[in-house]
């Protein structure tokens, strides 16, 4: 843990690219969720390329004082900010660099500070702030930063804890507050969003890199019933929405108040912010040519988007019919290992328990398939003795089922990090043998009897090193140096991604021992240790 007063940009910086990663888990969902005629029904994409700009400009900042990479990263959201909710989000990037301006370093209590000035810059920016949306999310976080802070004003994480919790209560809450999200029956989505960002920096914080890696965020619900459905809602008489309108303004002098001022009125969610040489402005409007025509008389325009909302609105109507049904595609994963299988859940697949030395029944897999809702189950086996189990369920069951011949555990996560919901089953097999062809696996488990394999004499109890679940290519009494001499074999100087599973009875030094020694050896290389919980195998590797 770091020194109270030890933290600065590089950590800032660092916290929101975990945070911004963790979001993008959630797009879709938070896109989804959006009640509003969009473009602004496009928040989890706004609110994501808007951070992606903020990270891009982070990470070419030379000077990692806290109050130089926030004003970096308040510049990148600026220019990068898409949407109502992109700019509003450039808002509060835009207080963060006025609470940390000329601090190098910061404690808890400086980062409350900071955070209650991104509230205040948020609200600023808006021309008509409107309750029940990310603005309550991020004021009432705030508050409840800003009183812990008075308490334990060194406790950083314990202080974003504390607003993060806030957060994703506030988060709830919005429905309360407005009357669309509660006809609905649904929460604001950038609120969500900006929960989802926070909750992931203080992940980050909080060292759990498992999860921010394998795990999905957890979207928070609203806690009411929709008083009307969809269908009601849209089947009323429609008003027409105009034009999404939202570009870039340089210039000198320029002054974000007065041209606030001057476009207030003339539509609605109008949002200005920016300074004396750069104003991003973002408003509905049924006459985008007077908007633009009234800009370029104060300075040059960049990145001009205009959208026919209702275009969209028809698009989102449709979107929201077709969300409530369950996933056309169900994924089956056989797996085991505590760690494996929070892994594999993490990942959207259903579970069946077993492996080398438990091999599930036909019968326990047939179980899971027709437990799903879906119609259409894809299979992986994950072990090559499970995989002509795997395709006799096909005649067992009305369902159409379809098995990816996945040999070990982490070919099955390669095929499952392949897999999207929105493609075909064809399109999705496709994907995931091609994608399971560019994993090798390597297996270092104790050998059950003396044997000669390959030219490879072995006693019993010795650790043997295995690749692909076919290929003995090690053995040896100590288990690193099995190990070692297997990674080599399987090539891992060629690859990108190295990432160790423990089992459990390895313990966690040992394996970060393991860790280092790997990285050592492959200084190039991405190395991560994931507790993987498997019994009987002390490591299980994937190389990609």
């Amino acid at each position: 843990m770091k020194d109270a007063n030890s933290w600065n940009g590089k950590d800032i910086r660092d916290m929101f690219a975990a945070g911004s990663n963790w979001m993008e888990k959630s797009v879709a969902d938070i896109n989804a969720i959006n009640v509003f005629p969009v473009p602004d029904g496009d928040t989890g994409t706004n609110m994501l390329l808007t951070l992606r700009s903020v990270i891009e400009e982070a990470d070419r900042a030379s000077d990692t004082n806290a109050g130089a990479m926030t004003k970096a990263m308040s510049h990148g959201a600026l220019l990068g900010a898409r949407g109502n909710s992109g700019v509003i989000l450039s808002q509060i990037f835009r207080g963060l660099a006025r609470g940390f301006d000329g601090k190098s370093t910061f404690n808890g209590a400086d980062w409350a500070q900071a955070f209650t000035q991104a509230s205040k810059t948020a609200y600023e920016g808006l021309s008509n702030p409107v309750e029940g949306t990310i603005l309550t999310v991020i004021r009432e976080a705030a508050t409840k930063a800003q009183k812990v802070a008075e308490k334990n004003p060194d406790d950083l994480i314990g202080i974003i804890q504390a607003a993060v919790d806030e957060a994703r209560e506030s988060v709830g809450r919005t429905p309360t507050l407005l009357a669309a999200l509660m006809e609905a029956g649904v929460v604001d989505a950038g609120g969500q969003g900006l929960y989802i960002l926070l909750d992931g920096a203080l992940r980050f914080l909080k060292g759990e890199l498992d999860d921010l890696q394998y795990r999905k965020p957890q979207m928070v619900s609203a806690n009411i019933t929709a008083t009307k459905t969809f269908d009601m809602v849209s089947s009323e008489e429609e008003e027409a929405y105009g034009y999404c309108t939202n570009f870039l303004m340089e210039g000198q002098n320029l002054d974000p108040e007065k041209i606030r001022r001057k476009l207030d009125g003339k539509g609605q969610s109008l949002v200005v912010a920016g300074d004396e040489t750069a104003v991003r402005v973002h408003i509905h409007t049924y006459d985008p040519g007077g908007i633009l025509a009234y800009a370029t008389t104060l300075g040059t325009l960049h990145q001009i988007q205009i959208q026919n909302m209702d275009d969209q609105h028809v698009g989102f109507k449709e979107m929201q019919r077709q969300k409530v049904l369950p996933p056309e595609i169900a994924v089956v994963a056989v797996a085991f290992g505590d760690g494996m299988i929070k892994v594999y859940e993490s990942l959207g697949a259903v579970i069946v328990k077993g492996g080398q030395t438990m091999n599930p029944s036909v019968k326990e897999i047939l179980a899971a398939v027709e437990a799903v809702d879906s119609q259409k189950v894809i299979l992986l086996p994950n072990n090559k003795n499970i995989i002509l189990t795997a395709t006799q369920i096909k005649e067992l069951t009305s369902k159409e089922i379809d098995v990816v011949p996945t040999r070990t555990l982490p070919q099955g996560i390669t095929a499952l990090l392949t897999f999207n919901f929105e493609n075909s089953i064809q399109e999705n097999l496709q994907a995931m043998s091609e994608a399971i062809k560019s994993v090798k696996s390597v297996e270092i488990t104790t050998a059950a009897r003396s044997t000669q394999i390959s030219g490879i004499k072995i006693k019993q109890g010795q650790a043997i090193g295995i690749i692909d679940d076919s290929e003995l290519v090690a053995a040896g009494d100590d288990v690193n140096q099995v190990l070692m001499e297997s990674l080599a074999k399987a090539g891992a100087e060629s690859v990108e991604l190295i990432t160790l599973y423990y089992g459990n009875n390895t313990k966690q030094e040992q394996a970060d021992a393991v860790a280092a020694k790997i990285k050592k050896d492959f200084p190039d290389k991405q190395i991560e240790l994931v507790n993987g919980g498997q019994p009987h195998y002390f490591y299980i590797v994937s190389l990609e």
